[in-house]
């Protein structure tokens, strides 16, 4: 259970990663000056169309542009009859010929075209040769991405796609929200109104009680340059039994608007400095591979309590922009 900070009327309550459901990230006033205390806180036919179509050949890189009528018409033969996404290789037929995606096959006790039965497992070789020589659209086409892809391209680029939806930047998996990045903001002050957003390119990051047990998140928000960051430091176990702190900027914008800024993160006191200095994250990366490859302010509890006061660690959080 978290308790309440002793730093006074603006700290916040800790918030702890297990459940309760919602991550607690409590309010805390706007402060006069650019320092804040933050608390610890996922019926198709098989028969190709008569109508020719220009296609890559196998292997073909991906491109981007208009896509043909004819194209279309040939990609929508491969469209799942339940999900609607596209039936790639390898690809399975039900006794009559006709076709559905592989996941959703897997839930299915018969065709959901022609109720017959999917046992057994029929390979259509033609059709997996014909999708071999296909460029197929991102599943995110809807929300803009103009990318066709090889079949065997497009499971990794959607996993990065800049169109795909945004899911709640808030570290732990309590909050399930996705949407536009356009509505992540709102999301937040909607869903999390109790997050501290400071104004300015120069703050302190006040976490209180960093003592206590267990894994442990702190959040606030930083707004400057006409963007705003996420500033989180968590701690965990990442080996066992050796806790350690992890501290990192994400920017509620794409990975390229990141490109365009930097930030330092500054532990200074008792006549030392320990300073970590890169390019903030897009939300769309999140922390957890950050965190996984070290790729952020890292320290343990021993570095942690040179610099604190009474549990409190305050953190200099610098953005700048980046020259072209």
């Amino acid at each position: 259970m978290s308790r309440p900070s002793s730093t006074g009327p603006s700290a916040n309550k800790p918030c702890s990663k297990q459940p309760p459901p919602q991550p607690q990230h409590a309010p805390s006033p706007a402060a006069p000056s650019v320092a804040a205390t933050i608390s610890a806180a996922g019926p198709g036919s098989s028969a190709v169309p008569a109508a020719a179509a220009v296609i890559s050949g196998p292997g073909g890189s991906g491109g981007a542009g208009p896509v043909s009528p004819q194209h279309h018409e040939l990609t929508s033969v491969f469209e799942c009859p339940v999900c609607f996404d596209y039936v790639l290789p390898p690809i399975l037929q039900c006794q009559a010929g006709h076709l559905v995606c592989n996941q959703c096959r897997q839930k299915l006790s018969c065709c959901p075209t022609c109720r017959g039965a999917l046992t057994p497992s029929i390979r259509n070789l033609a059709m997996e040769k014909v999708a071999s020589a296909v460029l197929f659209p991102c599943k995110y086409a809807t929300t803009g991405c103009s990318l066709t892809l090889h079949h065997t391209e497009k499971p990794e680029h959607e996993d990065i796609c800049e169109y795909r939806p945004y899911s709640c930047p808030c570290p732990g998996a309590s909050c399930k929200w996705q949407g536009s990045l356009e509505a992540v903001m709102s999301h937040l002050m909607h869903a999390h109104k109790s997050i501290t957003t400071l104004q300015g390119e120069d703050i302190v990051f006040l976490a209180t009680d960093i003592n206590l047990p267990g894994a442990v998140d702190w959040v606030m928000m930083q707004s400057c340059f006409g963007h705003h960051f996420m500033l989180v430091l968590e701690k965990q176990e990442k080996y066992e039994g050796h806790q350690q702190f992890f501290a990192i900027v994400l920017l509620i914008g794409t990975r390229k608007q990141a490109e365009n800024f930097a930030y330092r993160l500054e532990l200074n006191g008792n006549r030392r400095r320990l300073t970590w200095e890169a390019t903030p994250r897009s939300i769309h990366d999140g922390v957890a591979a950050a965190i996984m490859n070290s790729d952020c302010l890292v320290f343990d509890t021993a570095i942690a309590h040179l610099f604190a006061d009474n549990g409190n660690l305050g953190i200099n959080v610098t953005i700048s922009t980046c020259c072209p």
